[in-house]
């Protein structure tokens, strides 16, 4: 089957962005939707290791090419950071059962392959403009507490700053927002979101934990040394 994919440009159409509707995360921005489709599709072995992770490797290796589904203008701030941070027309609606433990298990797919990255790079890294110059400390620090503190407010969760910054605390996060997935999902969550749904989350979620590791990985200057 191929690989259903979304286009999304900023309205000012300075960046766009091409990503899979049916891989959570695999997801990549250029200066024009044909150079993110391409971009993309670079990445589809980068991304395979996640699909392991998730148990779903065979499936992964037998997808087909990607397939525009849409093509859609996003928010500001695709033409910012040339990422989607909007659901698309295949994102609405409440998912179901399946669609919901399917997405769950790529995300959690997405936390261990993050933290098998941030577990082995090293401390310092490559100095660059991605990210304006932060060190692994820095980069995991940002990207668990986005995702704790912001994010998971979307299905109603409050944390306390930092919290799952701790090895326990986090472990603890991710039950209880993958919890809080399944409570929304079957409208036990009374404030819904207004402008994003949980398709739109669970993807964005495992994005930004991708991009993150992929920063870390393409600045890691261990691999520098060699064996």
């Amino acid at each position: 089957m191929a690989v259903r994919t979304v286009i999304e440009h900023g309205p000012k159409d300075k960046r766009s962005v091409a990503f899979s509707l049916d891989w959570p995360g695999w997801s990549r921005g250029a200066k024009t939707g044909e150079l993110a489709l391409a971009t993309l599709e670079t990445y589809r072995e980068r991304y395979r290791p996640v699909a392991s992770l998730a148990g779903m490797a065979a499936e992964f290796d037998t997808a087909g090419p990607l397939e525009v589904v849409e093509d859609r203008v996003g928010t500001g701030s695709t033409d910012f950071w040339g990422i989607s941070f909007s659901p698309s027309a295949a994102e609405q609606g409440p998912m179901t059962e399946a669609e919901l433990e399917r997405g769950i298990t790529r995300l959690r797919a997405c936390w261990a392959y993050f933290d098998g990255v941030a577990a082995r790079v090293s401390p310092e890294l490559r100095k660059g403009p991605r990210g304006g110059g932060r060190d692994r400390h820095r980069i995991i620090r940002h990207t668990i507490r986005t995702e704790s503190e912001d994010f998971a407010k979307q299905v109603g969760l409050r944390i306390p700053e930092g919290a799952a910054l701790t090895p326990d605390g986090l472990r603890q996060h991710r039950e209880t927002y993958v919890a809080a997935m399944r409570a929304y999902n079957a409208g036990q969550v009374t404030r819904r979101m207004r402008s994003w749904t949980l398709p739109f989350l669970i993807r964005h979620s495992a994005f930004h934990m991708l991009d993150h590791a992929w920063e870390m990985e393409d600045k890691d200057l261990s691999a520098e040394d060699g064996p």
